[in-house]
């Protein structure tokens, strides 16, 4: 008896050395079906694909528990080759085409069409012509059949990112056996009317009885295009229904739900901030790659504690490091009044800002150098501080009682300041990050992802530090993170950026409802000034 689902994962669970990154998720999608899989960041989404497909980033490291059942046959996928031999295909996020082939190319790569002649008749068939003609009639079809009138000879370097999404989607389509595709956000590239247009285009294809697997922070697209909904988060699946059952609000609620749990218990300011606009940023736009903004308005309050939350590539990242010259950014910042140029760091650091980057290996830290010259180099560099006599020679000694009062006062575990950073744990590291940026003496502080990569013990020293910074000093601090839940630990207020804008800005204790809703593009009722 032929089985009611072309694909069952069952009780899925992957770990990565001591963390449980998939906790026994299953998954069930029936042929023809457009089956949404929803979370957050982190909730296990891209694993369990990576599970489907065989990546080798699973098998190299201890494989997983549970079972892939595929067309009624329990399956070991060895590889994403094996996967699509085997029926299953994925347009990507990140475009896989070849900027230098042709559309036509793309679509057939590594399916190409031969013909052959005398020579490949008597030496073998590796001597075969490229059928062009015939590649292209297929691939004029395909391209037809997702709605796309390019030319199937044109080259796509050039092309407008909408058209790659199609011409990923055409190459799937032009596989013969696929069975079930998996859509990966694809329509975050996309403008409202191609997003549309691809909608569209899956339903056609489930149509014709291939199963998609439709991956989306945008619920809209879900109540629009899906017949059923998968909901997981923190690695375990927290539902699965039929899209009639629900709505976007109950959606958006799901996602986040977890209401007070894993909130890390920090002094709550008892009185709400009304101080005067310390930074008034207007139509910002930031040229940083995988977080471009689009248009940011937002004023951050003196005194106040401000997190801008949001999903991975919408943006929020780009705002510090846009306003801090690490990336091209136009539009308008002011601070305390003063206009602050944009795309020169020294200028914006010199006017009493700072930064902690999200990067901190890369940006953030100079691992071969030692934790005392690290936490000192940006205050030497540009405010001339541990520098002495008349030849501006290094204080090593200033450098040493500093270095010493922050490692007491933020805990760094090691051994002493001279310790090369390098060799520190990640945790650690990223307290070194926050005493360099504390070197400044600054009046207004951007943090982004500070407590990414670090253990629960750390995240509770960082957030506290950062909420005694602003409580007995008055620092103005910007909190950038995907932890919604530590924003909600620290914040006086949370903006939620969604494609490169300030979709809502909501108060630490309003609904899962409505962040789940901003995190998808739509503006609640309990944002400000709703």
């Amino acid at each position: 008896m032929a089985s009611e689902y072309i694909l069952e994962m069952n009780h899925i669970t992957k770990v990565y050395g001591s963390n449980a990154v998939l906790k026994d998720v299953s998954l069930k999608i029936r042929p023809g079906e457009i089956h949404a899989l929803l979370g957050e960041n982190g909730a296990g989404k891209s694993t369990l694909m990576n599970v489907l497909f065989g990546m080798p980033v699973i098998h190299s490291t201890g494989g997983f528990e549970g079972e892939v059942i595929f067309d009624g046959q329990k399956v070991n996928i060895a590889s994403p080759m094996d996967a699509m031999s085997k029926g299953i295909g994925m347009v990507h996020q990140e475009f896989m085409l070849i900027p230098g082939f042709s559309v036509t190319d793309n679509i057939k790569l590594n399916r190409e069409i031969t013909k052959a002649w005398p020579i490949s008749r008597l030496l073998g068939k590796d001597l075969e012509f490229l059928d062009t003609d015939s590649m292209a009639r297929d691939a004029r079809k395909a391209l037809d059949d997702v709605g796309m009138s390019v030319e199937e000879y044109t080259m796509v370097s050039g092309l407008p990112i909408g058209h790659m999404q199609f011409i990923e989607i055409a190459r799937e389509i032009d596989k013969t056996g696929m069975k079930l595709l998996v859509f990966d956000e694809p329509t975050a590239v996309l403008t409202e009317s191609e997003a549309q247009q691809l909608l569209g285009v899956m339903k056609s294809i489930a149509e014709k009885g291939i199963a998609i697997i439709f991956i989306t922070h945008r619920l809209d697209e879900v109540m629009t295009a899906a017949d059923s909904v998968t909901i997981l988060r923190d690695g375990q699946l927290v539902s699965s229904f039929d899209k009639a059952e629900t709505s976007p609000e109950k959606l958006a609620a799901l996602m986040i739900g977890r209401g007070s749990d894993g909130v890390i218990q920090v002094e709550k300011r008892q009185e709400e901030v009304t101080g005067s606009i310390a930074m008034s940023i207007r139509d910002l736009w930031v040229n940083m790659p995988g977080e471009v903004d689009k248009g940011i308005t937002l004023d951050v309050r003196e005194g106040e504690i401000l997190g801008i939350g949001g999903l991975a590539g919408q943006g929020k990242i780009g705002i510090p490091n846009g306003i801090m010259g690490l990336y091209e950014a136009a539009g308008d910042v002011e601070f305390f009044g003063q206009k602050l140029p944009l795309g020169n760091a020294d200028a914006v650091l010199r006017a009493g800002l700072a930064m902690v980057s999200e990067d901190r290996r890369g940006v953030g830290l100079l691992l071969d150098q030692s934790i005392e010259n690290n936490i000192a180099f940006t205050a030497m560099q540009v405010k001339g501080d541990f520098m002495k006599g008349f030849l501006h020679q290094k204080d090593t000694r200033a450098i040493r009682r500093y270095a010493e009062k922050m490692i007491k006062e933020l805990d760094i575990r090691c051994t002493s300041p001279a310790q090369p950073v390098g060799t520190l744990s990640g945790g650690n590291q990223q307290k070194v990050c926050v005493a360099r940026a504390l070197a400044l003496n600054p009046k207004f502080l951007f943090v982004s992802e500070p407590t990414r990569g670090i253990d629960i013990g750390a995240k509770q020293l960082v957030l506290e530090t950062l909420v005694r910074l602003n409580r007995e000093q008055g620092m103005t601090i910007v909190m950038v993170s995907s932890e919604l839940q530590e924003l909600r630990s620290i914040c006086d207020r949370i903006a939620i950026v969604a494609e490169g804008k300030v979709v809502d800005i909501l108060k630490v204790d309003a609904s899962d409802t409505a962040f789940g809703l901003a995190m998808s593009g739509v503006k609640s009722k309990e944002g400000e000034e709703a």
